[in-house]
């Protein structure tokens, strides 16, 4: 189900609490919801539809990738740069990584690690400062 963008700070602000598999749901409208703002969204966390859930959706251009309950585990690289985000007017300036390794669950709840790199490093970082509660 496709579901309404949070533009609440308050609530953005807000850390997530870990995601079981009773969050299905969730991962379902968080894909949707993707989906259907493809044309200005590329990432989405949870709490950009309401759910203080660890769970995002990153845009891979052929599929989505969702990645439960992720977590950085090494960071390499650092530069500077100027992000945007649906549930925010403007753009901020930000420090981000290269080159990153994520451990996660992927949406069968399989325990996952893997490295990123580029721009879809820099698309898991926003999203998972927004599971943190950080207003990028």
């Amino acid at each position: 189900m496709i579901r309404s963008i949070m533009k609440d700070t308050i609530f953005l602000a807000q850390r997530s609490e870990p995601a079981t598999e009773a969050d299905k749901q969730t991962i379902t409208d968080l894909r949707d919801t993707l989906q259907a703002n493809s044309k200005t969204c590329v990432g989405m966390a949870a709490n950009m539809i309401g759910v203080k859930k660890r769970i995002i959706v990153v845009d891979l251009g052929l599929m989505p990738m969702i990645l439960i309950n992720p977590k950085i585990v090494q960071k390499s690289g650092s530069y500077e740069a100027e992000e945007g985000c649906l549930s925010l007017v403007g753009v901020r300036r930000t420090t981000r990584f290269r080159e990153i390794t994520v451990e996660y669950q992927d949406e069968h709840f399989q325990k996952q690690r893997q490295k990123f790199s580029g721009f879809i490093a820099q698309n898991i970082q926003h999203q998972c400062d927004h599971l943190e509660g950080k207003i990028i």
